[in-house]
């Protein structure tokens, strides 16, 4: 589930809020590079930010820093003034239609909104890359990339359908029955299927997640769905590899593929409501 705007999102949002320093949200973020920068987009996001323009010179983490602090402006209402967007082709909620943010963040699958209650009618949009390079015709590892975030200017804050935790903990719960019931019918998962250690190979997926923390104080539920979801979600992806391997028929292979595919949308939702519920969490006295 973790991404960069995920991090950035929790960690900055507690920060405004009081429950966490600037280290620690540098510190959160360092998961994902050792090396952060921010740069404008456009002339009104720098002119709202304060980053250089028309100019454009990588600033380093401390000004990213200062660009949320500045673009959300001084949150009264309790509100979480940062959210995060998780677009894929089909559901695009929460991106200005027809603007280079929403293709970016659409390319990117991933995206952070800030806005300031102060003043409804402008918005940030923040899409992380990662300068990707080779060393010696290898390919460097992602973690040790540099990680770019670039701020878009946004015509007001989106409004955002959120899901009900609960909702979305029931739904996920449900898809996934359904999806085991129809795995089973074309015997996938069953010892007949020649794969090696399926469990482990879910096990290996979770670890890569399980060094990303949470700021405190988070509601226990939404970490619980974070959870759930990370486990159905290397689940879908080790059953896809399965049905590949298992399924003895192209029919056989379509009836997987449908099972698996509305698990994705279901674990998306709740992801995005159990972060809803941890950002909503940071603000509460």
């Amino acid at each position: 589930m973790w991404c960069p705007s995920a991090t950035l999102t929790v960690w900055a949002n507690a920060w405004l809020a009081g429950k966490a320093a600037p280290d620690d949200v540098l510190d959160a973020l360092s998961c994902w590079a050792p090396i952060r920068s921010v740069t404008a987009y456009d002339a009104v996001a720098a002119g709202h930010t304060g980053l250089p323009w028309p100019d454009v010179i990588d600033a380093g983490a401390v000004s990213l820093l200062q660009t949320l602090r500045t673009a959300a402006g001084r949150p009264s209402t309790g509100a979480p003034p940062i959210k995060v967007v998780l677009p894929v082709p089909g559901d695009v909620r929460g991106l200005a239609a027809g603007t280079q943010f929403e293709r970016d963040a659409l390319a990117a699958g991933e995206a952070v909104i800030v806005s300031n209650p102060e003043d409804p009618g402008m918005a940030m949009g923040l899409v992380p890359e990662f300068a990707y390079a080779h060393d010696d015709d290898e390919l460097v590892a992602p973690e040790l990339c540099p990680l770019s975030w670039t701020v878009y200017s946004l015509p007001g804050a989106p409004v955002l359908d959120e899901v009900e935790l609960g909702e979305a903990e029931y739904a996920l719960r449900l898809a996934v029955r359904t999806a085991t019931d129809a795995l089973t019918a074309i015997g996938l998962g069953s010892a007949d299927v020649d794969i090696e250690d399926p469990r482990g190979m879910v096990d290996q997926l979770l670890e890569s997640a399980r060094h990303h923390r949470v700021p405190d104080p988070a509601p226990l539920r939404a970490l619980r769905v974070l959870d759930n979801a990370a486990h159905v979600d290397a689940i879908i992806t080790v059953s896809a590899g399965m049905s590949r391997i298992g399924t003895q028929s192209l029919s056989e292979a379509q009836i997987a593929a449908d099972a698996l595919r509305p698990l994705a949308a279901v674990v998306r939702s709740a992801r995005t409501a159990a972060l809803s519920a941890i950002l909503r969490g940071a603000w509460q006295v």
